[in-house]
């Protein structure tokens, strides 16, 4: 990635500089327990460099969907709490983003010193589509850390958003690529650029329209194509079968014929299901057939002799790319696909497979199962960066650093 590195700012010197840092501390949480901190070990690596080198380190990051205002639901204040933890020093949490006690924390740092401040989205100019509203929240950013501060941009799950934090900041002070994000593109680059083959790419999910762009994209590069999730329903109607009352976005099944018909020699689909009279954890199941759904039942899972199917194409693979859950893997009842396929993943690892999670809901299944991280050769902290990145999208954070 020909862009400064954290490595390029360290030897220029942070001592007693201010450093903006956008992280992804985008977690998932249970009230205030947070349940998977993944996002947040993460950034330890570019925070703890940071913090030994001396910088006042200012760290801005988001947490759900708030919409433009404070919404105590939404605070960064357990993230706070866990990062104090992890990095061994007291974590500020700013009462606000750019406000009175954010400046006055901000002016109070000494080095080493860490502040984080409240969920960027709270602002409204954060996701603004006026360029002038995001940059006017842009320079109030820059005025916490001084006109001789730097930005390190190390959230990789934001880096295709064209956001203040992530975009506009980056235009305004020296900036560089953190250590998760440079490893993030490191790591994407290998699915890219000469994979080892056979090249094998596992998607689930919900939605088909959701991942068109990526089957365009790698379908033609692949020599596997292995599709789960609800988004398979879409193409087994397309191949005649009833699939009852299971996910199927009609408005989609133009499109995936056409896949088919393009890319039918390396398109796998399951050719039995989990089915369920209703969408619950204590549904009645049954397993069918791919082509034997009954009506009023929606598949909730891919079925044992998918996963034996799918596990055998992917046994051989030298490079997987694996984003999406194989069915409804929150409900114990179904998630043995999920499991299934996870484990086939894992298994190829085993054998000298480069094998990548592609983030989102793949992560949150590899922790809710219970597989160890040392299971796969990556997991990704970035779901949707991913995804556009191998569709070859231009994704504003990265492009903004080679500026």
């Amino acid at each position: 990635m020909g862009v400064p590195t954290l490595k390029n700012l360290l030897e220029e010197g942070v001592s007693g500089r201010g450093v903006l840092v956008r992280s992804d501390f985008n977690v998932p949480l249970d009230g205030s327990t947070i349940t998977d901190p993944g996002r947040i070990l993460a950034s330890l690596p570019t925070l703890n460099a940071l913090i030994d080198a001396g910088a006042k380190v200012i760290i801005t990051a988001h947490l759900g969907r708030p919409k433009g205002e404070p919404d105590p639901k939404f605070s960064l204040a357990p993230v706070a709490a866990r990062l104090s933890e992890e990095l061994g020093r007291n974590v500020q949490l700013a009462g606000d983003v750019v406000g009175t006690d954010a400046l006055a924390r901000a002016e109070g740092l000494t080095e080493g010193d860490v502040l984080l401040l409240e969920n960027i989205r709270f602002d409204p100019r954060e996701t603004s589509k006026d360029d002038a509203e995001r940059e006017k929240l842009a320079k109030a950013l820059v005025e916490l850390v001084g006109e001789d501060g730097a930005f390190v941009s190390d959230g990789f799950g934001v880096v295709h958003r064209k956001q203040a934090s992530v975009y506009d900041v980056a235009k305004l002070l020296p900036h560089y690529a953190g250590e998760l994000v440079a490893a993030e593109v490191e790591v994407l680059s290998k699915l890219t650029e000469d994979p080892a083959r056979p090249y094998a790419v596992v998607l689930g999910g919900s939605k088909v329209s959701d991942k068109l762009g990526v089957i365009e994209a790698l379908a033609p590069k692949v020599d596997t194509l292995v599709i789960g999730g609800g988004m398979a329903f879409t193409f087994l109607a397309v191949q005649g079968h009833s699939v009852g009352s299971s996910l199927l976005q009609e408005d989609q099944i133009e499109v995936c014929k056409d896949l088919l018909e393009r890319f039918g020699d390396v398109i796998h689909l399951p050719v039995d299901v989990v089915a369920a009279d209703k969408f619950a954890a204590d549904a009645e199941s049954q397993t069918v057939a791919a082509d034997a759904i009954p009506d009023g039942w929606m598949g909730l899972d891919i079925g044992p002799e998918a996963v034996k199917r799918f596990a055998a194409v992917l046994s051989g693979a030298k490079t997987i790319f694996w984003n999406g859950p194989s069915g409804v893997f929150e409900f114990e009842k179904f998630s043995a696909g999920t499991r299934g396929v996870a484990e086939a993943i894992a298994g190829a690892t085993g054998n000298g497979a480069f094998t990548v999670v592609g983030g989102g809901d793949s992560a949150a299944a590899v922790r809710t199962l219970g597989l160890p991280d040392s299971d796969f050769s990556h997991i990704s902290t970035g779901g949707g960066a991913s995804l556009e990145y191998l569709e070859g999208k231009e994704l504003p954070g990265l492009k903004v650093l080679e500026s």
